[in-house]
């Protein structure tokens, strides 16, 4: 310690006059961040908030006017022109044949000229026999993004070989407009009259794929069901849970609309013979073995199997409905949270609306609620997936050799009895193991689930040979037993 030179009192030496001034900057500047921090943050928050703003305009319909007010979606969006390869479709394929004709017709860009999905039907010509003598024997392919939606469709030897109900621009155009201009204003009737008019009629009104307005209010920005056939389906879903007058509009919570928006078109339907409305079968509810029973009810089949004779149903793309019976929608997982899940772009949080398969990027689809590593999450879902098909191959080369075992009893002269047992079977053999085939998880949306599905798929096609041999329905029944636990399960509700 130094002492002044009068008075002797102690004076403190300059470093700590230095070392004070440093600590109180140091200190100031650390408050300053934090405050700055703090206040980036609000700012972050205020601007991450969803932008509620109303789309007008002359031009409403088109996903391009929506980007001028939210480019970050409708950069997404775009994206899903882009091809992503997964495990099961990992490349496109030349157009060649009569989809080349067409799309010269139509005047396609170069890039959709020359490339489309690969065929499944190719890879597995089993499906031929399937579906012997219906359209999807002709061309059946890996689905692309929703950008190619309407496009690919164009394109399937299925429409350009056959005849086609308007009906199937429900799922494969943007809507909105299409049944407010054929309804005069009024969306029910612009369905039905859609719905009554030839594919090649309405084809020429479809301007886009999915846009925006499918599953957007242009005022408030919410999510809302626009197809009627959902509208419909869920109603009588509803119904059968003793739920009356439900509107999946006004009635459904905001989580749930994040599926129900995908259910638009990702599900199982039908046609109706007389008017080809297009209809979900869920009177009687989800379960597969509940939509069975609804289409043997109303006493309705898609085509006539050309090698076995049977009358068979036709399955299309269960996705809704298998998700429905797995653990994640027991757990509130929505469809959204796994295809479009959220992701930052700058300061905002936005939803992922590429749509793409999550195992894109495991971590932000995936790694929100599970805590494994990218590689063993990947892992898993890969063995899901090639237990799945393991299994599927089972039911279908059983299914297969049902439909040819058919074909040479009726060569054979077998008694006609026994061969309409074994088509019986065969509808249900059949369609069983096509719903799995269509469903685009490869078992992954409810694996305990299908496997039931392709057991009973399997069991038909068993019951089915064996018919043949002289066996009748009653000796074909499920045991005592067997019934008996069926019955267990129907009262406690746990299918």
């Amino acid at each position: 310690m130094t002492f002044s030179s009068a008075g002797g009192r102690p004076r403190l030496p300059l470093w700590v006059f230095f070392g004070v001034a440093a600590g109180a900057a140091l200190v100031t500047f650390v408050v300053t961040a934090l405050l700055t921090n703090i206040f980036e943050k609000k700012v972050e928050a205020s601007n991450g908030t969803p932008r509620i703003v109303a789309v007008t305009g002359q031009d409403i319909n088109d996903a391009e006017l929506w980007g001028q007010t939210y480019p970050l979606e409708y950069d997404g969006f775009k994206a899903t022109a882009t091809f992503t390869p997964t495990n099961h479709a990992d490349a496109l394929v030349p157009v060649t044949g009569p989809r080349q004709a067409v799309v010269d017709q139509l005047g396609y860009d170069p890039e959709t000229r020359t490339e489309t999905a690969e065929s499944k039907i190719e890879a597995d010509p089993r499906l031929v026999t399937l579906w012997s003598g219906y359209a999807f024997s002709l061309d059946y392919r890996h689905a692309r993004g929703h950008e190619w939606m309407l496009t690919d469709q164009r394109m399937t030897l299925r429409v350009l070989l056959r005849d086609q109900p308007g009906t199937c621009l429900n799922c494969h155009a943007s809507t909105v407009a299409l049944y407010e201009e054929l309804g005069d204003g009024d969306t029910m009737a612009g369905f039905d009259v859609m719905n009554a008019m030839s594919y090649n009629d309405v084809t020429q009104l479809a301007t886009h794929p999915i846009q925006c307005i499918d599953c957007h209010d242009p005022t408030t920005m919410k999510l809302r069901i626009t197809r009627p056939a959902l509208i419909n389906g869920l109603k009588a879903l509803k119904a059968s849970e003793g739920i009356l007058d439900y509107d999946v509009n006004r009635d459904a919570t905001t989580q749930e609309m994040r599926s129900y928006v995908c259910a638009q078109c990702h599900v199982e339907y039908y046609f109706t013979s007389d008017t080809k409305t297009l209809t979900f079968p869920w009177a009687n509810g989800l379960d597969l073995d509940q939509v069975f029973a609804y289409y043997n009810e109303i006493g309705f089949t898609d085509y006539t199997n050309a090698t076995s004779g049977a009358q068979v149903l036709k399955a299309q793309h269960p996705d809704f409905e298998t998700w429905s019976a797995g653990v994640h929608a027991a757990n509130g997982v929505t469809c959204a949270d796994c295809h479009m899940s959220y992701q930052r772009v700058g300061n905002q949080k936005i939803a992922n609306h590429q749509i793409a398969d999550p195992l894109a990027n495991v971590n932000a689809t995936c790694g929100v609620c599970h805590t494994a590593s990218d590689q063993v999450i990947l892992d898993r879902v890969e063995t899901i997936q090639n237990r799945f098909i393991q299994s599927r191959d089972r039911a279908l080369d059983a299914t297969v050799a049902l439909i040819n075992d058919i074909a040479a009893a009726q060569a054979a002269g077998v008694d006609a009895d026994r061969i309409a047992l074994a088509q019986k079977f065969q509808n249900q053999a059949a369609f069983y193991v096509d719903y799995a085939y269509s469903e685009n998880s490869y078992g992954f949306h409810a694996p305990d689930y299908m496997a039931k599905i392709l057991t009973e798929s399997l069991d038909a096609a068993r019951k089915g040979q064996l018919a043949l041999l002289g066996q009748t329905e009653a000796e074909l029944a499920p045991s005592d037993v067997a019934e008996a636990n069926l019955e267990k399960i129907v009262v406690t509700g746990k299918i």
